[in-house]
C-alpha cells in the first residue's frame, strides 16, 4: 500500500526544514567559537548567574533565583557547570535549622568574565565600524 502523494511531499518538506535547522544551529555554534566567546559563560542564565557574582561579593541561592527569575531545577544546573568548571564556588550551610546556599565568583570565573566581555566589546566595535 502507497501513501498519497501529499504525504510524502508533507514529510519532505519537515525534513528539509529540520536540516535546514540543524545546519542553521551548527553555524551558530561554529560563530560563537571562532568569535572567541567562552560557550559556558554565553549560556543567558550562566551569563546572569555570574554578572551577578561579579557585581555582589556573596549572593545566596534564593536571592539569585529571585534575581533572575529562574526555576530551583534551572539555576541548579546552570551554577553546577559554573561551579564544575572552577567559575564560582558553593557554600551550604544552615542559619539555624534553614539550609542556606551561598554563592561566590572565583578568581577565575573573574578572569573567564572579562575575557568574555573584551570579546563581546570587540564584536559591538566591529559591527558597528568603529
Amino acid at each position: 500500500m502507497s501513501r498519497p502523494k501529499t504525504q510524502l511531499t508533507n514529510n519532505r518538506s519537515m525534513r528539509s526544514t529540520t536540516a535546514s535547522r540543524e545546519r542553521a544551529h551548527r553555524a551558530d555554534a561554529i560563530q560563537d567559537s571562532t568569535l572567541g566567546l567562552d560557550p559556558l559563560i554565553h549560556e543567558r542564565m550562566r551569563l546572569g548567574i555570574i554578572s551577578a557574582l561579579a557585581v555582589r561579593d556573596v549572593l545566596t541561592f534564593s536571592e539569585l533565583k529571585k534575581l533572575l527569575d529562574a526555576s530551583d531545577g534551572n539555576l541548579s544546573v546552570h551554577a553546577r557547570k559554573l561551579e564544575e568548571a572552577d567559575y564560582i564556588v558553593c557554600n551550604k550551610g544552615f542559619e539555624g535549622r534553614v539550609p542556606k546556599t551561598e554563592y561566590r565568583i572565583t578568581s577565575t570565573g573573574r578572569k573567564a568574565l572579562e575575557s568574555y566581555l573584551s570579546h563581546m566589546e570587540g564584536i559591538i566595535r566591529s559591527t558597528r565600524g568603529r
